[in-house]
């Protein structure tokens, strides 16, 4: 019997919600077919070629964020004094809104290739989707430190605040237990990289949005994720967005979101690679 290919909507709903999230090797590093195109095509129902063909789209619509980017006089300017010399290696250890093939990593990846004469920049993508700070803990060694990074940026917490939906009165992690977690991450990179690790607060949901969504079965308070908001703008180091605004003054606002509510549309995530920039260009103390 022939494998059952993906229809036309099917395709829509994977190349939105599933395939810029959803990277084999990340997430089953042991599968000996991990680096197959083909293989994880047929995870996906598309053919090689139309895997290849998505991959390919969201890594143009990441490099025309960046270049749109650099039309930001400010910008330019903070990229001059950025604390690099273009032969870092640079990991992004994050969930979902990190692993996005079209996300604020990829964009900032695309901004200092082109900003940066003679780069020889190592990038690592270490976001898997969906995961708490307890789960990326568990892989902090084999994601991130094996690596031996000049710079990490961490941006972890929005999944640690999520209530399911068949258990509504507690989040999946307790406060406390982030607390621990974020700590325990904070020790083992300052131990290990010789530059203060990078921050990023867990940006807004837009919680009716995400409510409306049937694909999730979790739901993500105001009330539980400010709390793990104030939680990483007391870490060391360089805090990107500290007040968690960088999606709306007030209030988030929706053309940053995807329909999800939850992850970011590219101006959403070209917000997120801004903020990094400028917090980097500051004068440090």
């Amino acid at each position: 019997m022939a494998d059952r290919k993906a229809s036309e909507e099917e395709k829509g709903i994977l190349e939105q919600f599933m395939i810029p999230f959803y990277h084999v090797e990340r997430r089953v590093p042991l599968f000996p077919g991990r680096s197959s195109v083909e293989s994880e095509a047929g995870l996906f129902g598309l053919t090689e070629g139309e895997l290849r063909s998505f991959r390919e789209n969201m890594d143009e619509n990441a490099r025309e964020a960046a270049l749109e980017i650099l039309k930001d006089d400010e910008i330019v300017d903070c990229l001059d004094k950025l604390p690099i010399d273009g032969e870092e290696t640079i990991v992004a250890f994050g969930d979902s809104i990190t692993e996005d093939a079209q996300g604020w990593f990829t964009i900032l990846e695309h901004v200092l290739e082109i900003s940066t004469e003679n780069a020889d920049f190592k990038f690592i993508n270490a976001g898997v989707s969906y995961n708490t700070t307890s789960e990326a803990l568990r892989r902090i060694d084999r994601d991130v430190i094996i690596n031996e990074p000049d710079w990490v940026i961490v941006a972890l917490g929005t999944f640690d605040a999520q209530r399911l939906n068949i258990a509504p009165d507690r989040t999946l992690l307790p406060l406390s237990e982030t607390w621990e977690n974020i700590e325990t991450i904070q020790t083992v990179l300052d131990e290990r990289v010789s530059n203060p690790v990078i921050w990023i607060t867990p940006a807004p949901v837009i919680t009716d949005m995400l409510n409306e969504n049937p694909l999730y079965d979790f739901t993500i308070e105001k009330r539980d994720l400010t709390q793990v908001q104030e939680l990483v703008s007391g870490k060391q180091g360089a805090i990107i967005d500290a007040t968690a605004k960088r999606m709306g003054e007030g209030e988030p606002q929706a053309w940053n979101y995807l329909p999800d509510g939850l992850h970011h549309s590219l101006s959403g995530h070209m917000e997120t690679a801004k903020a990094i920039i400028k917090k980097l260009a500051e004068p440090k103390d």
